[in-house]
Order: C-alpha cells, then structure tokens, then sequence
C-alpha cells in the first residue's frame, strides 16, 4: 500500500463500480475518490453493493474505465508478476478489524498463517475468533489477503467467495511462488 488510508469515512460516499475478468471469472472493484473500497469475486454486483452499503450510505456508479491502477495490479497478481499491493486503499471498520487487516497484509504471498498465530501478533492471543470475525468483514479480498488465514488445525477456514476460491487462490499462490 501507498499509504495508510484506512479509515471509517462517516457521511454519504461516492462509489465507483469496476467490472473486469480474471481466471476465475467476473470482478467487480469499487473506489472512492480516496481508493479501493470493495472487490467482488463474482457476478453479482449487488452482493458488492449491499455489503458496502452496510457499512454506510453509498452512491453507487459504473465506470468501465475505474481505477485502472487497481484492475492493472490486480491482472498482474493473477499472472504471478505481483506478490503485494500498492493501490491506495479506503477500507472502512473498526479500529480491531483495521489492525487485523494491516496484518493479513503483512502475511507473504504464497504463505499462510493461522488466525490463532494473527491473533497472537496483535497481543491477543485468545481472540483467534474475533480474527475470523474480522476477516470475515473484509470488504478487498485478495489485496487485503484473508484468503491466507488458516484454522489452526490447517483445514481452510472460511472465505467470502467460498472455500472453492480460497483454495484456487492459495494454489495460484503456491504455485507462482515456487516458479
């Protein structure tokens, strides 16, 4: 990342919707004028939507031609040319899930880590559910990388998109990671 743009953007935003392909499929990306918001690995930009939504008031606009630095960055990932990202970023949560976030960015490509052993590096070694939580409630999979989070035991845990995608994420990782 750039810079760091968290933030919890109180007030009625501007937000413009990106549709792009990857091997998996349609994507849709969202943006503020401050960064990327949202990615939806999937067809249906109303799930996109109505998770931004929730966390508050949107104006919503389709732009083919959106944020091309995050769509470049993104192409670059699944071609295995990109290991982290530098898009500017506007996430909206909590202080807890902003500091669970900064560290899921912080988990290499093509590694994992369990959310027992994130818990742990935030100081909070009981809260492994509470990092779930968090993880759960990331609105940029794949650039915030909770596709990375394992279970303790090693079994894949949960994943918006299904544990189908983070398997195939975390394979396209490996993968380019030992080419």
């Amino acid at each position: 990342m750039k810079k760091d743009a968290f933030s919890r953007c109180p007030g009625p935003t501007r937000v413009s919707l990106t549709k792009t392909r990857g091997p998996f499929g349609v994507i849709w990306m969202a943006s503020t004028e401050k960064g990327l918001c949202g990615i939806h690995l999937g067809e249906d930009v109303e799930m996109l939507k109505k998770k931004l939504s929730s966390r508050k008031e949107c104006v919503f606009r389709e732009d083919p031609q959106g944020n091309t630095d995050a769509v470049h960055q993104l192409s670059q990932y699944f071609q295995g040319k990109r290991r982290s990202f530098e898009t500017e970023l506007d996430l909206w949560g909590t202080q807890f899930e902003i500091s669970v976030w900064r560290s899921l960015i912080e988990i290499p490509y093509g590694k994992t880590k369990s959310y027992g052993e994130v818990a742990a590096s935030l100081g909070m070694p009981k809260a492994a559910r509470a990092v779930g939580g968090a993880a759960s409630r990331n609105l940029v999979p794949i650039v915030v990388p909770c596709h990375r989070l394992v279970r303790g035991d090693g079994g894949l845990g949960g994943f918006s998109s299904g544990i189908a995608m983070k398997k195939s994420l975390l394979e396209l990782e490996r993968r380019f990671g030992e080419a």
